[in-house]
């Protein structure tokens, strides 16, 4: 039985006019109609392969007012949504370049998506990675049974040295990019949604440079029910979709300062199937800080037990910001995409956040440098309920009087509430108490 879309016609003007890629040494697939028939194609294919993640109800949902779902995308062999995209590239590989091999290059989830399933199809994969490349990431990929090639000092001469490899042995070098294959299998997302949250009102997607699976599930999810409402989200600090969406085109002149923390999002290399797709199916996209990325790293962690990157919380970071009003009181589900952020990051990223939360604060005060000043100031911690998380005590560079001593303190306290209870506690006995801003 044919299956026919309601929006087949919308797609088919999204990509009509999308001119053929020119020659590239990555996967030859031509841009044809992504069709609901070939993301169902694509879920049956790679059922076996990837893992049907739970999109569950959050406990986030009275906070922000509305029914909120996870995705959980995050729980994947390799912490990424990319390997659904990956392994049906993978599969629909003709047997001979299958037997010759794939080669990436950089250090991305994209890359470790293949490396993994590469391997498990029992296709030789080679990565070829830049020295700056984390020792975990690469020990990652040989677990996985690649071959791991270190090579140049930045990730243009990775790109460079593995193109080269591949035209001289016949290797197939795969980037992400946006053919009609590498979609549909991301797509496969909006189709478990649906299948898993009746009545959704709005689905949540990282954006940004990447929009791949927002460009697919939103061929799904329009399909099935055309009053969803597919919303991405992308970091105020490099806006790349809103531009591009804006010109009509990709554009590559939004540069991203740190790229280790916001990961694959950061990027530029989508092309037009997946901008075309965005420009005619997806409703609204919005920009949110890096504060608020944070913060909703922190409420991830505390309230679902989910260790996330920047590329796995920016969808809940819109709701953390207010970016989102009208979805008050509506069944939202967000998508969790990614969970793969090293360990010295995580620790960087959750003390940054809970000081933006006004849980972790620090101010200085001068007292006197006699026998039972220091435990008064400790006594009203303690009656404030504050936790004393460092203390410092200055007394050779003091500007202060003789024989008095500047105490650096660092406290943990519940919320912003109880932040500002504690300064007023403070100020009260000691007038020149400075806080330190966050």
């Amino acid at each position: 039985m044919k299956i026919v879309s309601r929006n087949e016609e919308l797609l088919r003007e999204a990509l009509s006019c999308i001119p053929q890629p020119s020659s590239r040494a990555s996967l030859a697939s031509c841009n044809k109609l992504i069709r609901f028939e070939d993301i169902s194609a694509a879920a049956f294919k790679i059922q076996s392969g990837v893992q049907k993640t739970p999109c569950t109800y959050s406990r986030l949902s009275k906070q922000y007012g509305m029914e909120i779902y996870l995705k959980k995308e995050f729980l994947q062999y390799t912490g990424s949504v990319k390997e659904r995209g990956v392994l049906y590239l993978l599969m629909s590989l003709p047997q001979e370049q299958q037997r010759k091999g794939v080669i990436v290059a950089l250090d991305s989830n994209f890359s470790l998506a293949v490396a993994y399933h590469a391997a498990e199809l029992r296709v030789p994969v080679f990565v070829i990675v830049p020295s700056s490349t984390a020792p975990a990431r690469v020990r990652t990929c040989r677990d996985y049974g690649a071959m791991v090639i270190s090579y140049g000092t930045a990730a243009k001469d990775a790109q460079l040295h593995a193109r080269r490899l591949a035209q001289e042995n016949g290797y197939l070098y795969l980037e992400e990019e946006d053919s009609a294959v590498y979609l549909s299998g991301l797509g496969t997302v909006g189709l478990e949604m649906y299948e898993q949250v009746p009545k959704l009102d709005a689905v949540i997607f990282p954006a940004g440079g990447h929009c791949g699976l927002l460009a697919g599930s939103a061929a799904a999810l329009k399909h099935l029910n055309p009053h969803i409402s597919v919303i991405g989200v992308e970091s105020e600090s490099f806006p790349v979709l809103q531009e591009s969406l804006k010109a009509g085109h990709p554009t590559d002149d939004q540069a991203c300062n740190n790229h280790h923390f916001y990961g694959d999002v950061s990027g530029v290399c989508f092309g037009s199937n997946s901008l075309q797709l965005t420009g005619k199916l997806v409703d609204k996209v919005v920009a949110v800080r890096e504060e608020d990325i944070l913060i909703s790293m922190l409420r991830l962690l505390e309230y679902e037990r989910a260790t996330v990157d920047a590329e796995g919380a920016i969808g809940l970071a819109a709701l953390v910001a207010g970016k989102l009003p009208e979805l008050k009181g509506k069944r939202v589900a967000v998508v969790i995409c990614s969970g793969n952020l090293e360990l010295h990051l995580l620790q960087q990223c959750i003390a940054r956040a809970l000081t933006l939360d006004n849980r972790v604060c620090r101010f200085s005060l001068v007292i006197s440098d006699c026998p039972g000043d220091m435990s008064k100031l400790l006594e009203i911690l303690a009656r404030e309920e504050a936790r004393v998380l460092d203390i410092k005590q200055e007394r050779t560079f003091v500007t202060s009087e003789l024989f008095t001593v500047e105490v650096i303190c660092t406290v943990e306290t519940r919320d912003k509430i109880h932040t500002a209870q504690l300064r007023n506690a403070l100020l009260e006995r000691y007038p020149t108490t400075a806080w330190t801003e966050r």
